[in-house]
């Protein structure tokens, strides 16, 4: 019966993280591509006109992994972001709402975030090279 429930269970997880990861997708071209750019890589229109530079998104994870705290410290403002006026996102409290969802660190470590900040996260982390 255990054996049977697993079965069933990864491929319904599976299927939530695709979808997770094409919301974050979503979100990252809406919120973010602007200035980061389509593909991550801080090439984004609004970078000429910047007065730092972009990061490259795409070279966040390291040889310990992806830095899961850190990204979604970033985003979520725990880590302020000077260049986003002190606070990212700027666009307001859209990335604040709905109930708390975990996001998994490599070690395994639940980091409780905002249900969009977690699909962010999941996208990014598809996109590292």
């Amino acid at each position: 019966m255990r054996v049977l429930t697993i079965c069933l269970i990864l491929p319904l997880a599976a299927a939530a993280q695709e979808a997770r990861v094409a919301e974050g997708e979503d979100l990252f071209l809406r919120y973010c591509a602007t200035c980061h750019g389509e593909e991550a890589r801080g090439d984004g229109s609004m970078q000429k006109v910047l007065s730092v530079d972009v990061p490259d998104l795409t070279r966040l994870a390291g040889e310990d992994g992806f830095p899961h705290f850190d990204v979604i410290a970033k985003i979520d403002g725990r880590d302020p972001v000077v260049s986003h006026g002190g606070a990212m996102p700027i666009w307001g409290d859209f990335f604040d709402e709905g109930e708390g969802a975990f996001v998994r660190t490599e070690a395994g470590q639940p980091i409780v975030t905002s249900p969009p900040v977690a699909a962010l996260v999941a996208w990014l982390e598809t996109v590292q090279r």
